[in-house]
């Protein structure tokens, strides 16, 4: 196992692609962290706490989970397109020894970035806002919502990438399944649409991002059926890698 993880460790570094949407999470979630948090103060309406200076740092997230959902496809839908997913079951015939060091080493990779994204933009929104008291333990809940949230979008569009296999449409289902459908839900009339707005992707994961509970949902149950989501995602992908052909 330890040769399969060095060898997805190599394959993840030495893409250019993933560097380049790795770096664009980044300035992603910094960049429109330093623009929103320059327009909220110079409005007389802007930010009057720390709580809700951290929550216009993070409004990057919304575009930045759709990189990380991106860069989890590409990590396997690549091999495919290229052929080279069979070169790797060559090497490693145990499919899903394989699949375990893809998503090991992107899980790693996402929360590393995925952490130093988040307190970029919440230091670079902090530094603009300057709201009057900022407690420690605010910043550190913030810094661990948004790095778990991001990596979790990262592992939700590697499970669709291994379901899907196909580059152009697991992206669109990554785009659909976390941006297009939640709103969509939200739109739903009555108490059966309600729950299942509450319960849909996005809408319950971003709680754990907001720290602020939904109906019958709080920040970490919301996150945790987020994670039933990506979980189940990841479980199909690896039953049909299992039981289809390169």
């Amino acid at each position: 196992m330890i040769d399969i993880l060095r060898s997805e460790w190599t394959k993840i570094r030495s893409v250019r692609s993933t560097v380049w949407t790795l770096a664009v999470t980044v300035v992603l979630m910094a960049g429109l962290s330093a623009l929103v948090s320059g327009a909220s103060k110079n409005n007389p309406g802007g930010p009057v706490s720390a709580e809700e200076a951290i929550i216009i740092s993070l409004l990057g997230i919304m575009f930045a989970q759709l990189s990380m959902a991106t860069l989890g496809v590409l990590v396997i839908s690549s091999e495919y397109r290229t052929g080279g997913i069979r070169t790797s079951l060559m090497a490693v015939p145990r499919r899903m020894s394989l699949l375990t060091g893809k998503f090991v080493i992107f899980t790693v990779t996402s929360l590393i970035v995925s952490a130093v994204a988040s307190a970029a933009a919440i230091g670079i929104g902090l530094a603009i806002s300057q709201p009057p008291s900022v407690e420690m333990g605010d910043v550190a809940r913030a810094v661990l919502g948004a790095t778990l949230y991001l990596t979790a979008c990262g592992v939700f569009g590697l499970g669709l990438g291994t379901l899907i296999r196909h580059t152009p449409g697991a992206l669109v289902s990554a785009i659909a399944l976390m941006l297009v459908l939640p709103t969509v839900a939200n739109q739903l009339p009555g108490q059966w649409g309600r729950t299942v707005a509450e319960y849909f992707t996005t809408n319950a994961g971003m709680l754990i991002v907001t720290n602020q509970g939904q109906g019958s949902l709080g920040p970490w149950s919301g996150f945790g059926v987020y994670l039933v989501w990506v979980v189940v995602a990841a479980i199909a992908g690896a039953v049909l890698m299992q039981r289809r052909d390169a």
